[in-house]
């Protein structure tokens, strides 16, 4: 095991590969991923050199939102495995020196959770109905939804039952959102937490950390925009509320109850570094995703003001940064980086925001490896999505009649939703699935493009210069080199349209640089040894555009 993932610090400077159980690598057949093909590839995982794994959703679930529609938080989804399989998980990981984390869904559950099934078969202001979001209607009959809120997936949030009453959902309708007022909604989760943690679970990944508490008088938004600018007089009446972080205190107390220790991710999307802080105090969560640099564009200017503002806002509470390129909500890297950069917007996410720029996948592969050394230089901890590691791009051409995001349903049509980020790994050049299943099983449950041959990850191993051997080798130097991880950088003096900064010597001695040129023209870099670069250098030793070198000395 690695030394320093061994301590109780080890999520100030982790690097966790995120695993989308449906679309890693599927042992029985069914072309769904599971649990099975997870333990096949931990070798893989292992060579590559992660602290941590993060598996997306695998609890039971009617599969509403792809896992996020939970409708048991204490078992296994069954094309995924069984708890004994998950069992054997955690400690065949922990063998190979690897901590598992895993999702928790607190904002919703599924419409087909028992508390939820519970409650629809109750009456209107009885206890069951308590435990979720209820409300009678507006107009004279009650026929309009209690405001105007809308679904982050399109649409009302509001969904009416035969009785009259309509029941909130922030996302699809098959996912209600909970009432955290209540006490026996927080003692269920606080069981689930004790549940995984007692399992061995290492932490928890918390999906929609900003959207439990509401303005329990659920104004309209009348317009309303999120994030707020940052001279806001109001909160937001259901994104991030002030009274969860209450709830997140709780969940530290129950986390520091185990050893060695457990860790929670927030995700927590808010558009300004003070108020993502705020959930990283002492006694709330451990880490959150950095969701303003995985959006800044391949811009020096703005990539800067966002390394320079996140260390400054987790410096004031403590926390260690943590630096991510894309996962399973966004689009891969390769292809947003594909598009005229000056062309984003700050909140452009998904293909859809810019599917109809034009394409350079070349570029966008060597901005995205360039990406990738400047991102696990930086301070604190690292995130790498599962495909990131092969160079992956977008699968933006997957049929409309393929197409399984709720998103694609509930915008008619318009946006094609997450998809593209999700389709099955390739691990070989040949199969029927690139040998995501085994040969003659199930079509996949996402139609894979015809070109990602090249791409599978036997076709990389061991082959200079691919993306594969690049992570290898960025990640056993960030273990090897006490100046990476956790800590502080300096910016050093360096060419206009380039990013250069240094670490300082660790308990080796080492001085650490990182040169990356992001102008169009070549530029000269200052004597060291060479440790790593994203791409060749030019024949006189400069650093090319779209180039990430790491230097000693």
């Amino acid at each position: 095991m690695n030394g320093r993932n061994a301590g109780d610090d080890w999520w100030r400077h982790a690097v966790v590969y995120q695993i989308y159980p449906r679309s890693f690598a599927d042992a029985n057949g069914d072309g769904v991923g599971d649990i099975a093909g997870i333990r096949s590839k931990l070798p893989h995982l292992s060579a590559l050199g992660v602290d941590a794994i993060w598996i997306s959703p695998w609890y039971p679930s009617p599969m509403a939102d792809a896992g996020y529609d939970v409708s048991d938080y204490r078992d296994i989804e069954p094309v995924f495995g069984t708890l004994a399989e998950a069992d054997a998980l955690i400690a065949e990981a922990h063998a190979a020196g690897i901590k598992v984390i895993i999702d928790i869904v607190p904002n919703h559950t599924s419409d087909q959770h028992a508390l939820f099934q519970a409650a629809l078969a109750a009456a209107p202001g009885s206890p069951e109905r308590e435990l979720y979001v209820f409300r009678e209607g507006r107009g004279s009959d009650g026929e309009l939804p209690p405001n105007d809120w809308q679904s982050n997936f399109g649409g009302p949030a509001w969904t009416r039952v035969p009785d009259g009453q309509w029941y909130l959902h922030l996302f699809a309708p098959a996912q209600p959102d909970v009432n955290w007022r209540h006490p026996a909604v927080r003692a269920e989760f606080e069981q689930t937490l004790r549940f995984w943690f007692d399992r061995g679970i290492d932490g928890f990944r918390i999906d929609v950390a900003h959207g439990l508490e509401k303005d329990w008088e659920l104004p309209d938004l009348n317009g309303l925009a999120f994030p707020l600018a940052d001279d806001a007089e109001h909160d937001h009446p259901h994104w991030d509320q002030p009274a969860v972080h209450e709830i997140f205190r709780e969940w530290r107390a129950v986390a520091d109850e185990y050893s060695p220790a457990r860790a929670f991710c927030g995700e927590i999307w808010v558009g300004r570094p003070q108020r993502l802080a705020a959930y990283l105090r002492p006694d709330e969560l451990h880490t959150a995703f950095n969701f303003d640099f995985l959006m800044a564009p391949w811009l020096p200017g703005q990539l800067r003001s966002v390394i320079d503002a996140t260390i400054a806002s987790h410096a004031a509470v403590g926390a260690p940064p943590t630096w991510v390129l894309g996962n399973h909500d966004v689009c891969r890297p390769v292809s947003r980086y594909a598009r005229d950069q000056r062309l984003l917007k700050p909140m452009d996410r998904h293909l859809f925001d810019f599917q109809d720029l034009p394409a350079d996948f070349d570029l966008g592969r060597r901005r995205a490896r360039a990406a990738a050394l400047l991102m696990l230089a930086l301070p604190g901890g690292a995130y790498v999505y599962q495909g990131e590691e092969l160079g992956l791009p977008e699968a933006e051409h997957i049929p409309a009649e393929a197409l399984q995001d709720p998103t694609w349903v509930q915008s008619g049509g318009t946006d094609k939703g997450r998809d593209g980020c999700r389709v099955p790994l390739p691990w070989t050049s040949q199969g029927d699935s690139y040998g995501f299943s085994p040969d003659g099983s199930a079509a996949p449950w996402l139609p894979q493009p015809d070109d990602w041959a090249p791409l599978a990850a036997d076709a990389q191993d061991g082959v200079p210069g691919s993306t594969l051997e690049l992570y290898k080798a960025a990640l056993q130097q960030r273990r090897e080199l006490s100046a990476l991880g956790d800590g502080t950088l300096e910016w050093l003096t360096s060419p206009a349209g380039t990013l250069a900064f240094a670490r300082p010597a660790g308990a080796d001695g080492a001085r650490f640089q990182c040169w990356t040129n992001l102008g169009s023209a070549p530029v000269a870099l200052p004597e060291g040894e060479l440790l790593l670069a994203s791409g060749e250098l030019d024949a006189d030793g400069s650093l090319p555009s779209d180039t990430t070198v790491w230097l000693r000395g």
